[in-house]
């Protein structure tokens, strides 16, 4: 079985704060950085164990260059670097068997979800495609299950997991720390969230066969609403995008893939109108 997994960083045992996930910040980042990537190797060794062969890794944090690549298995691909088409889902295709979400966090405005967000803090206040609030969990799972290949595991804190399990029944969880508030966790210690990530990780390969690739039902209607008009300014000037409130547009299509890939237009065109004028 082919593997694809997707590494996140606000997820991992320990993350707190945004200065720990940033990579301009030399004193914190590079130790977190290093507790991120064996996370990501503990998953790959689990997966192994129950049967996984070839496996590709997206670096899907921040700059999307933060996986050591000293961490991982020496037969392992990684796509590494940013400004993706499909972001946190580039890479995948219909050859994988199975996805892992490692390091994920809550979506945008969930309650005792650490440092939650949906991919741009600074831009976006809520993201709902056919009225669901999503997280960047739900988004990419979408993206993975239009290619038929399902999400089997996810890693980070309760309210992550919890949120995850609430749409995709069948996933393995492995809960790594509960939150108190945004910036503070009662975590695991490292050690032990990789031994029981690497424990889910094989369990979830195992169980497979049981897991189905998530998709939203046709048409598909996605809104965004913006943290300022200024951001929904540049976002409506996308063919196909409607201004449907002072800070939300919409847009609908057939093809999910379609949808996330003006999600990640409108999402970085908004953001540009945060630059001072």
């Amino acid at each position: 079985m082919k593997l694809y997994v997707s590494a996140d960083m606000e997820g991992t045992a320990a993350v707190a704060s945004w200065t720990q996930v940033d990579p301009k910040n030399a004193s914190e980042y590079p130790y977190y950085r290093d507790l991120m990537s064996r996370e990501v190797r503990a998953a790959i060794d689990g997966a192994r164990e129950a049967g996984a062969t070839d496996v590709l890794v997206n670096d899907s944090h921040s700059s999307m260059r933060n996986v050591s690549w000293d961490a991982l298995p020496d037969d392992a691909r990684m796509i590494y670097g940013n400004r993706k088409p499909f972001s946190m889902s580039e890479g995948i295709d219909a050859s994988f068997g199975a996805a892992f979400f490692t390091g994920y966090h809550a979506g945008v405005g969930e309650a005792d979800g650490m440092l939650d967000h949906t991919y741009s803090p600074d831009t976006l206040y809520d993201v709902r495609v056919n009225g669901i609030h999503c997280s960047e969990a739900l988004l990419n799972a979408a993206v993975i299950g239009t290619y038929g290949v399902p999400v089997v595991l996810i890693t980070g804190d309760r309210v992550t997991c919890e949120g995850a399990r609430a749409h995709l029944p069948w996933i393995e969880t492995v809960v790594v720390k509960d939150s108190i508030g945004r910036f503070a966790v009662d975590s695991m210690s490292p050690e032990r969230a990789r031994q029981a990530i690497r424990a889910g990780a094989r369990s979830a390969i195992a169980n497979a066969s049981r897991a189905r690739p998530y998709v939203f039902e046709r048409p598909i209607a996605l809104e965004l609403d913006f943290l300022g008009t200024q951001n929904a300014d540049f976002a409506e000037l996308i063919p196909g995008v409607d201004r449907i409130g002072g800070r939300t547009v919409r847009f609908v299509d057939d093809d999910f893939r379609i949808v996330f890939r003006t999600f990640v237009a409108a999402m970085r065109l908004g953001a540009s109108a945060n630059a001072p004028v």
